[in-house]
């Protein structure tokens, strides 16, 4: 964006308004395409860097995640739905994307306390380029994934996971950066605000359906007579997301069918709702930007 106008977007005050910010925002992400590259390939480095068998974590995670939810729901007698391995893998894939990328957000500003005091550059990148980083983990896991559909042929639908799985990837990612960009700033100023994620996060995942699906709670007394449960648990993101995900990948939410397409409405609203929640979470950023220096 040129001085001019940015400028045209400042009142008489010299405050910038939401437009404005907004506006050089995108401007700073779209004219910083090499940098968030960049920035994209260290953070897969620095998850890698540590450990002895490196990014492969990113493959291993989900699949042992998905273990100890087998053992736990299904040798316990609790699970109910045919082929469940791939019942929840189909959850737990997109969720490890979702936390793992805000895990990381809540200290991408805060990590880069030396380089933001020493060189000038548009901070928004940072979120931005945790959050495609969590593309590649999401990828890693298709391998297992696949190794679980052909385990499972029936289920195996390709025609659906091309056309399906990206579209509704792309909603996972529109949401993810909003809630990125906004935990990224507001750890900045809130340092607890990153020992309370890890538990908010567990928590959203054991009230999401990833492993159940929201068909099984219809089934529940405990619903069927407070039916405003159920109504809160529709308008959960992850409702929609995983929902959709097990669709193209496993079924029907009850297991008797093989993959189905996803319910496009509530994707299309979730994509909306994101795309608005993505620019409320930039203008928050953009407010708080000059003061980064200055706290961290």
């Amino acid at each position: 964006m040129s001085r001019t106008d940015a400028l045209a977007f400042r009142p008489a005050s010299g405050r910038p308004t939401s437009l404005g910010l907004l506006r050089e925002a995108i401007s700073e992400i779209s004219s910083r395409r090499r940098l968030i590259r960049y920035l994209v390939q260290g953070e897969m480095k620095k998850r890698g860097s540590d450990t002895v068998l490196g990014n492969i974590w990113w493959i291993l995670d989900p699949v042992l995640q998905m273990l100890v939810y087998l053992v736990l729901v299904t040798i316990l007698g609790r699970g109910r739905f045919p082929d469940y391995p791939l019942f929840i893998f189909a959850a737990i894939l997109p969720w490890k994307w979702f936390s793992a990328v805000i895990s990381d957000a809540s200290t991408t500003v805060v990590r880069q306390e030396r380089l933001i005091k020493q060189i000038a550059f548009p901070k928004i990148v940072l979120p931005v380029a945790t959050t495609s980083a969590g593309v590649v983990g999401f990828v890693a896991g298709m391998v297992p994934l696949f190794a679980l559909l052909l385990l499972h042929p029936d289920r195996f639908n390709p025609i659906l996971l091309v056309i399906w799985l990206p579209l509704i990837a792309i909603v996972q990612y529109v949401f993810t950066l909003g809630a990125a960009i906004l935990v990224s700033a507001a750890n900045v100023f809130f340092r607890d605000l990153g020992n309370a994620l890890g538990h908010g996060l567990r928590l959203w995942w054991f009230l999401s359906p990833g492993l159940y699906s929201l068909a099984w709670m219809d089934e529940l007394s405990i619903v069927k007579e407070n039916p405003i449960i159920r109504t809160l648990a529709g308008f959960n993101p992850f409702a929609v997301l995983f929902e959709s995900y097990r669709s193209v990948i496993y079924g029907s939410p009850l297991g008797e069918t093989g993959p189905i397409p996803p319910d496009p409405l509530p994707l299309v609203v979730l994509l909306l709702g994101s795309i608005v929640f993505v620019a409320l979470a930039i203008v928050f950023f953009k407010r708080l930007e000059p003061n980064f220096a200055k706290v961290l």
